[in-house]
């Protein structure tokens, strides 16, 4: 498997962690609908706007959060 080049890690970490996040909160909002038989589509389009929202934000924000982050630790 060819690796990402480690100057693009913020956006690799922004894209699996906004995934994972908008995927169980999608999950979550998607539960009144297992009843229905119509848990899976609903997910699905939650998860995909949801995803596609916060994507962008979550790469933007990470080098701001990383940087706030080592001021308020013993980073070194």
């Amino acid at each position: 498997m060819p690796k990402i080049p480690s100057r693009y890690s913020y956006f690799a970490y922004g894209v699996i962690q906004a995934g994972l996040t908008c995927s169980i909160a999608a999950a979550i909002a998607s539960l009144p609908f297992a009843e229905e038989g119509r848990f899976f589509q609903h997910w699905l389009r939650s998860w995909s706007v949801s995803w596609l929202t916060m994507l962008p934000v979550v790469v933007s924000a990470t080098p701001i959060i990383r940087r706030l982050v080592d001021r308020m630790t013993n980073h070194s």
